[in-house]
């Protein structure tokens, strides 16, 4: 009978840790929110383009194929968004508060347990000390999927300024990562985007680039130069870069032939893209190579992310990098006024 009872509870142990084989999902209750919608995607391609989640009595629900361990992105309403660590056959449930959407919980697996630990202790620390308690994990653990997401946040792409740190320290934590994961792609990228920086930072020249728009009409760096310009990655799945691209096409047709902008897709298929700007009558150059981040732009510009961009000034200088939506027409009408 106890034999019985052990191997009962064993296996609704199992079942509730577990998804369909070759699945991954993940199931959430938040208080304070009765209904609405997020939107999930993945960094790095665990699935294409955006989704869904409906939240119904402050409950919601997501199923996806999984074939290798990644990365889920939930865009809460607010535009914040939190990780979710996905692997094979795993199933995750997450609990929180929506008022307190920094101190989620997520359980089910290793890797979402550690970020865990890490979100609690980071909750009530200063700004220097969140950055020391981001690089004690990242050495502590350069082989889990966790430090990717808290490299690429913290040391690549802060949110605190918009702009990637460009020094020693985020160079050898990257190669440091990138040693335990030489397969990741995530890693790999990151990297050539620390070597692209050093030849990148503001101040830096437009680099020489030859492309094909999604028309088929060749461009190159002679259609930015002696113009402010602005060099922009996007997806029609991220919704900040959409907004940011809807905003330079705009600026784009106030400024006419004063102002070059380009933008990369990062989508999988140039049908998409073009889909996306079938309305877009302005001059921007639009780049579809269907190569993602192994465009050749995208190293070229170290664009290391959706929505990173590049401001250059008309003598083709790099005056600013990642802009925000809300900055970058303040930004380009000062260069241009």
């Amino acid at each position: 009978m106890k034999r019985l009872t052990y191997i009962l509870t064993l296996t609704l142990v199992l079942v509730a840790c577990s998804s369909r084989r070759g699945y991954f999902s993940f199931e959430g209750r938040l208080l304070n929110l009765n209904q609405g919608e997020f939107y999930v995607y993945s960094p790095d391609g665990l699935f294409e383009g955006f989704d869904t989640i409906k939240v119904e009595g402050g409950r919601f629900t997501f199923e996806t194929p999984c074939k290798e361990s990644g990365t889920i992105m939930i865009v809460f309403p607010n535009f914040s968004e939190q990780p979710i660590f996905a692997e094979p056959g795993k199933s995750v449930t997450i609990k929180g508060d929506a008022s307190h959407l920094k101190e989620i919980v997520i359980e089910g697996t290793k890797d979402n347990k550690m970020m865990n630990g890490f979100r609690q202790q980071i909750a009530k620390a200063s700004p220097p000390e969140v950055m020391k308690y981001a690089e004690q994990f990242i050495r502590n653990n350069p082989k889990s999927p966790v430090s990717i997401y808290i490299l690429r946040k913290y040391f690549i792409a802060p949110d605190n300024n918009g702009t990637a740190t460009n020094d020693k320290k985020t160079e050898e934590l990257v190669n440091l990562v990138y040693k335990e994961q030489p397969k990741n792609g995530q890693v790999a990228r990151m990297s050539r985007y620390v070597s692209a920086m050093k030849n990148g930072a503001p101040g830096a020249r437009l680099p020489q680039f030859t492309a094909q728009d999604i028309n088929g009409k060749n461009v190159s760096d002679a259609n930015l130069r002696g113009k402010v310009s602005v060099v922009l990655a996007w997806a029609n799945w991220d919704y900040e870069s959409r907004n940011l691209r809807d905003r330079l096409s705009r600026l784009q047709g106030e400024y006419g032939n004063r102002l070059a902008v380009m933008t990369v897709s990062l989508d999988a298929s140039r049908q998409t893209c073009k889909n996306a700007l079938r309305n877009d009558s302005t001059a921007a150059i639009n780049v579809c190579d269907q190569l993602m981040f192994e465009s050749p732009l995208i190293r070229q510009f170290a664009l290391d992310r959706v929505s990173s961009n590049v401001l250059y000034n008309a003598q083709g200088r790099i005056v600013e990098r990642n802009l925000k939506p809300n900055e970058i027409e303040s930004r380009i009408k000062t260069l241009l006024n």
